[in-house]
């Protein structure tokens, strides 16, 4: 008989093959189990249990392999998605660009405008333009005594290259003007046949010949020098080179760069207004400007010092002159608003040219000398009300030394020359301080259609002068630019110049000279222009320049043209 413990034993034997017949494929085969001791359990025998069980079974037991389907019942729907369509964007059509173009017109007051531009294309790299220019009138301006008429004709010739690593062009200018002194006073005692034996007609003669050079990959950045030649009728003859360079370096990835430059300027005048001795002048301006452009985040500043030696070879003189050359702008909000400011000073060089594109009715007895301007210091505010409209505001103080200001000469009962009746300007010099005021609006209605308002207040304190002569106290205008149609454009610009005052002679009872200050109108010129585009090629345009009709006098005495209507026609073309 078996004992209880030999029962467990058995048992439990029992279960754990049981198990293992369930679990094999196969079932096992008939084996005999020999009991060599009865079961004694101790406290040795227990053991504490691993968190992470080793398996020591030596049978592996292989996965079965899962297979499972899904039933899917179809389901009536009744939606019908509609189909996507993409948004038309508008494609400009493509302008075809031509080389070259010839424009010609005609208008009142027997106008002449005539234009012509070319670019041969010599290699990949260079080109070589012409250009051409003639703008003319045969004068007519009611209750003039002495001949108005005008030419201005310009030739351009220039040859551009471009690579990788630089481009320089080179141009050969020509310019030919011709005025007529007709402004004689009113109160200017003069026979029909002296007026009769007065020719006014003066011509300017000018020649330019220079190039410019600019490199990518270099620490000189830019460089351009230039000369030019400038004469008249009578013997006058003035020469100017120019020469400057911009080198840039970077150190502690803060941009370094100075600007070299040189003015060297000579002439001379066949004689002086009242001095009939010849008037020669020689004026030298030599500087070094370097700066420092710091970027920081919104902020943009520039800190610099122009170091500049003035030298009057013709009277021995010569001057060294520091200015501040500093700027700032900070990006408030973003592009919206922009504060910015600057101090900076300048010596310029005036010259018998420029002179006499401002004014050409100047009389070739002038005193040259260049302007100090000791500091211009201004403030203001910049940026975009929308994105459609900007502005930008300043207001600004600055004092020159030696500003040229134009004064109508008197007359000079004892000499014989043509400009000598009081019909033409000179120049005098005073210390000037300019407070002013200015503001623009941008405006960009459409793609087709913008306007632009502008517009500055002065206030001017001479030291010398009983005036600021001839310096408008205010100046503003008013520009509109639209394309009607694919075929129609137009465009119109209105200015507007305030007050100005001037000199004028005074001859009392006993015919001795004298002089009052006059203050001239502010006036206001209207422009406007109407176009149609046969083709790409093709197209006719209408302009009129003074449709208000004003006779003002931009200079004293000096009456302009009425209202001048002009029709012509431009024409693109290619040579190939």
């Amino acid at each position: 008989m078996q004992t209880p413990s030999i029962k467990r034993s058995l048992f439990l034997l029992s279960f754990l093959f049981t198990g293992v017949l369930v679990a094999q494929d196969k079932p096992l085969g008939n084996e005999t189990v020999i009991v060599v001791k009865p079961y004694t359990p101790s406290v040795n025998d227990a053991f504490k249990i691993k968190e992470t069980p080793v398996l020591g079974d030596s049978v592996s037991l292989e996965k079965k392999p899962i297979k499972y389907s899904i039933f899917s019942v179809p389901v009536a729907s009744t939606f019908t998605p509609s189909k996507g369509r993409a948004t038309k964007v508008e494609k400009d059509k493509r302008i075809k660009l031509y080389d070259n173009y010839i424009t010609l017109g005609f208008g009142t007051y027997s106008n002449v405008l005539a234009e012509f531009y070319s670019n041969l294309e010599i290699s990949k790299s260079d080109n070589f333009g012409v250009y051409l220019t003639h703008n003319s009138s045969q004068g007519g301006i009611e209750d003039v005594r002495l001949d108005d008429k005008f030419y201005d004709t310009e030739l351009n010739l220039n040859y551009s290259s471009r690579n990788k690593k630089s481009s320089w062009n080179t141009e050969l200018g020509l310019q030919h003007q011709l005025f007529n002194w007709y402004g004689l006073p009113e109160q200017t005692r003069l026979t029909n046949e002296l007026v009769t034996a007065i020719d006014p007609q003066q011509n300017y003669i000018s020649g330019i010949l220079g190039g410019k050079l600019e490199l990518y990959d270099s620490f000189l950045n830019k460089a351009s020098a230039n000369y030019r030649y400038f004469g008249d009728s009578y013997d006058s003859a003035e020469h100017n080179f120019k020469a400057d360079g911009a080198f840039e370096v970077n150190i502690a990835d803060e941009l370094i760069s100075t600007k070299v430059f040189a003015d060297v300027l000579s002439g001379k005048f066949d004689k002086g207004y009242n001095d009939p001795n010849e008037l020669n002048y020689s004026q030298m301006i030599f500087g070094i400007t370097p700066s420092l452009l710091i970027l920081r985040d919104d902020l943009t500043l520039n800190l610099g010092a122009s170091f500049v030696y003035g030298l009057d070879t013709e009277n021995s003189d010569s001057s060294f002159y520091i200015y501040p050359q500093v700027t700032a702008s900070y990006r408030l909000a973003g592009d919206y608003f922009i504060p910015y400011a600057g101090l900076e000073g300048s010596l310029s060089q005036n010259t018998y040219y420029n002179f006499a594109q401002e004014n050409p009715y100047v009389s070739p007895t002038l005193n040259i000398a260049p302007t100090d301007k000791t500091y211009d210091a201004y403030v203001g505010a910049k940026g975009k009300l929308t994105n459609s409209i900007g502005y930008n505001l300043k207001g600004g103080y600055a004092s020159e030394i030696n500003k040229a200001l134009f004064l109508a000469n008197f007359s000079n009962p004892s000499s014989t020359e043509d400009y000598a009746y009081g019909n033409s300007f000179g120049v005098v010099y005073d210390d000037i301080n300019t407070l002013s005021f200015s503001g623009e609006i941008n405006v960009d209605v459409n793609r087709d259609f913008k306007l632009g308002l502008n517009g500055s207040f002065f206030s001017y304190n001479s030291e010398f002068e009983a005036e600021a002569w001839n310096l408008p106290e205010m100046k503003a205008s008013l520009f509109m630019d639209y394309q009607i149609t694919e075929k129609w454009f137009a465009g119109a610009n209105l200015f507007y110049t305030g007050e100005r005052k001037d000199r004028e002679e005074t001859i009392d009872g006993g015919g001795a000279l004298g002089s009052r200050t006059i203050t001239l109108d502010g006036f206001t010129d209207l422009n406007a222009n109407l176009g149609y585009r046969f083709n790409d090629q093709l197209s006719i345009f209408a302009k009129g320049n003074n449709l208000l009709g004003d006779n003002y006098e931009r200079w004293s005495n000096f009456p302009v043209q009425g209202i001048q209507v002009m029709a012509g026609a431009t024409y693109k073309f290619d040579y190939k």
